[in-house]
């Protein structure tokens, strides 16, 4: 990599309320805020651009950033953090929100523009902040704008349609968004809420049709990772987990470390990302694939440092 590049990821900053076993712990969370801060933690140059809360669980949320080496572009407001109730049940989690009138949803077009670095090479977003709402329309045009502009966009939706109250609005934005899109992470569930009723290899022949992306990836959890590369899919199985805590960030793990893979190949471009070869595609599965399950082996979302994460891809070979 000739230099470090900008990346920049947007989207919500929540509080989770777990409750696992009976037993309620809080941890700073919110798909986004996940990425970025698995990002800093592998030693990427990081801005995130949501606001965060000048409450007390903000402060907590920023101070989590910060040691991770996340720069705060987006600043922080006065309007209260979202909160999150999570419960977890054989390690998976489920959700409820509280959001309206939250910091994170405090942002415009113009806002998120603003707190853009002018040399970024990258913008991510995607969960909850495109959910609905006047701040997803605000990222929806954000992304569209960056990808206009030549700028490398990522998209990872994150579908959960059981808190969506308008879910045909919700795929529509989806099916737009992906078309200004160069990397598409979706999950085998994600798949499954946005093409309901149709075979899996139907569904992602359509989204396929669909998007503009040069990379489109798709976690399968347990099964590991496939990606659509030189005409063919590029099948990677998951690595075993250390000790299986939960699967809470997994996937937001995967997804930074796809990105940190791109930056550390020079590939944060478009012209770049379109000449990845299947060995290039492999390896960046292999890697993000061991990253999310260093993260299983933890409590909540806590993705593994640049040097654990080179330590267990060198025990793996």
């Amino acid at each position: 990599m000739s230099s470090n590049p900008v990346i920049c990821v947007g989207g919500e900053n929540l509080i989770d309320h777990v409750t696992r076993d009976g037993v309620v712990s809080t941890l700073p969370g919110g798909s986004p805020f996940n990425v970025a801060m698995a990002l800093g933690r592998q030693a990427a140059e990081v801005h995130y651009l949501t606001p965060i809360s000048t409450d007390s669980w903000g402060d907590l949320l920023a101070e989590t950033l910060d040691a991770s080496g996340v720069t705060l572009s987006g600043g922080r407001v006065g309007a209260p953090s979202t909160i999150a109730r999570v419960t977890v049940t054989k390690g998976i989690p489920s959700y409820l929100f509280e959001r309206d009138g939250t910091a994170e949803r405090s942002v415009s077009a113009s806002s998120i523009a603003a707190a853009m670095p002018a040399n970024t090479q990258a913008l991510h977003t995607g969960s909850l902040a495109i959910s609905e709402g006047h701040d997803a329309d605000a990222w929806e045009q954000a992304c569209k704008t960056t990808y206009e502009a030549g700028t490398l966009v990522s998209l990872d939706p994150n579908v959960r349609l059981s808190i969506i109250a308008d879910v045909d609005t919700y795929r529509a934005r989806i099916f737009r968004m992906i078309q200004s899109a160069h990397v598409l992470k979706l999950s085998d569930e994600d798949l499954d809420g946005l093409c309901p009723g149709m075979a899996q290899a139907e569904a992602l022949d359509l989204v396929r049709s669909r998007t503009s992306a040069a990379l489109l990836v798709m976690t399968k959890g347990p099964d590991g990772a496939m990606a659509w590369c030189d005409d063919g899919w590029i099948d990677v199985p998951a690595p075993p987990v250390p000790g299986l805590v939960d699967t809470v960030g997994a996937g937001d793990t995967f997804m930074a470390t796809l990105l940190a893979g791109l930056a550390r190949l020079d590939a944060l471009s478009p012209p770049a990302l379109a000449h990845l070869t299947a060995p290039d595609v492999e390896g960046l599965l292999r890697r993000a694939g061991m990253a999310a399950a260093i993260n299983c082996s933890r409590a909540g979302c806590n993705p593994p440092s640049q040097k654990d994460l080179d330590a267990a891809m060198s025990g793996a070979g």
